[in-house]
């Protein structure tokens, strides 16, 4: 990678890693569910006018908007909202690669590596640890919350994998249009008719300033600037530093939130970073070494 790369592609996961705290942020102000609906409002718009739908079918964007924003990002959302530690779920919500493997080995038949096998078995001791850590407590509710949003990324994952080659930010940023309808009602259902008028009654700058940065900087120019790295290098360069995503976020969630974890938590969240470690870069190793 040149210079210039390098530091764009670390500008981008120190976004996604912030993200996580705008999230938190954000959730403070507006309530979730409905917080989740206008972040895909605003990563939609304007955007949509300057940027060409992407090639593929209209059931498979519908599904995965639905997978992301009301799955992935309505769980998320209300996680952290309920008291998930922001940087925290920055990594547990990378289980996704696993759930994705999971799911390619179920509906496509793929085999997965003995690496593969070894990091998801290490990083789930990991989240098993995390979870005694939170057994009997209200704590565990929004973890387990966060558990279910990586499944949720891990299915967005396998619908990608089976749109084909594609433009990903033409991608996100139309599929952005599936989500707030649905997010919207499930807000009037749960957060009630009155979380519209209240939130807009009582959003402040860093309300607003958390939205826009969750839906244009983290959207917009994440995958914008991500689909450009994987235009200029192979996914197997570019990938491996999304394993900084939840390193951003949790060194951002300390400084900017004062978050702490507990030892325990510590324990589980190194045996989780080290299993996509081995998920990430064994299989690499076993190619190079292959058995004599």
């Amino acid at each position: 990678m040149s210079p210039r790369d390098i530091l764009l592609v670390l500008a981008v996961v120190l976004v996604w890693g912030v993200n996580f705290v705008a999230i938190r942020w954000g959730v403070d102000e507006v309530p979730p569910l409905l917080l989740t609906s206008l972040r895909y409002v605003v990563a939609a718009l304007p955007a949509i006018f300057f940027i060409k739908r992407p090639q593929v079918a209209l059931g498979i964007l519908v599904a995965y908007g639905v997978a992301v924003g009301v799955g992935q990002f309505g769980l998320l959302f209300t996680a952290i909202k309920f008291g998930m530690p922001a940087g925290l779920a920055s990594l547990v919500i990378q289980l996704q690669a696993f759930f994705t493997i999971a799911l390619a080995v179920l509906f496509l038949g793929e085999r997965p590596s003995p690496a593969q096998l070894l990091g998801a078995l290490v990083a789930f001791a990991g989240i098993g640890v995390i979870a005694i850590e939170r057994l009997g407590g209200a704590a565990l509710w929004p973890f387990l919350m966060v558990i279910a949003a990586a499944a949720c990324w891990g299915v967005a994952n396998f619908i990608t994998k089976k749109a084909g080659k594609i433009d990903m930010l033409a991608f996100v940023v139309w599929s952005s249009l599936v989500p707030p309808i649905p997010l919207f009602l499930l807000s009037l259902l749960f957060e009630g008719p009155g979380a519209v008028p209240l939130a807009l009654s009582q959003i402040t700058f860093l309300g607003i300033g958390s939205l826009l940065f969750i839906g244009w900087i983290s959207t917009v120019f994440g995958y914008g600037a991500w689909s450009v790295l994987l235009g200029r290098y192979p996914a197997s360069t570019v990938a491996p530093f999304t394993l900084l995503v939840p390193i951003a976020g949790i060194g951002s969630a300390a400084l900017l939130l004062g978050e702490t974890i507990s030892g325990l938590e510590l324990i589980g969240s190194g045996l989780v970073f080290i299993g996509l470690l081995i998920n990430v870069f064994g299989p690499r190793l076993l190619r190079l070494n292959p058995a004599r």
